[in-house]
């Protein structure tokens, strides 16, 4: 049985389709988990935005074919983990599925530094922060990683 990981910001066109291309990359497909993402306030359907593509495509990274989607109650009780770009992506989770409170994490709350921070939303901005924001989500995934395989156990 496959885990479920869900990256969750706001309209799931920037940050958390990075995210969830990012990870993807690191862990290969036979890692266990399904990784998708959605956003709080998303349309249906919409593609990254096109800097989100062009920064992941820097790194060998091709994010173009992903499509936008709302994060939905039933997404919710659905995954094991829910990661949030920021404190309030976490209180919309909670505000919709309240049981979800354990699942539920900033992505910039693992790890030794444990320094929850949100991650910025670069909509609208140039192309160099966009990777600021490509770069902030890649160094905060490795202790993602070490509490995904503890999960796993």
């Amino acid at each position: 049985m496959m885990k479920k990981l869900i990256f969750v910001c706001t309209g799931n066109t920037c940050r958390s389709p990075m995210a969830e291309g990012l990870l993807k990359h690191l862990l290969g497909p036979e890692c266990g988990w399904e990784i998708s993402s959605a956003g709080v306030c998303a349309a249906d359907g919409w593609p990254p935005s096109g800097y989100a593509v062009e920064v992941l495509r820097e790194k060998g990274i091709d994010i173009s074919k992903q499509r936008s989607r709302t994060l939905t109650p039933q997404m919710i009780e659905e995954a094991d983990l829910l990661i949030t770009m920021t404190q309030g992506h976490r209180q919309a989770v909670l505000a919709a599925v309240p049981q979800s409170d354990g699942k539920v994490f900033l992505l910039k709350s693992f790890g030794v530094a444990q320094c929850a921070t949100d991650i910025y939303d670069p909509v609208g901005e140039a192309l160099d922060v966009y990777r600021r924001v490509r770069d902030e989500i890649d160094d905060a995934l490795p202790d993602l990683i070490l509490f995904m395989m503890e999960e796993r156990n």
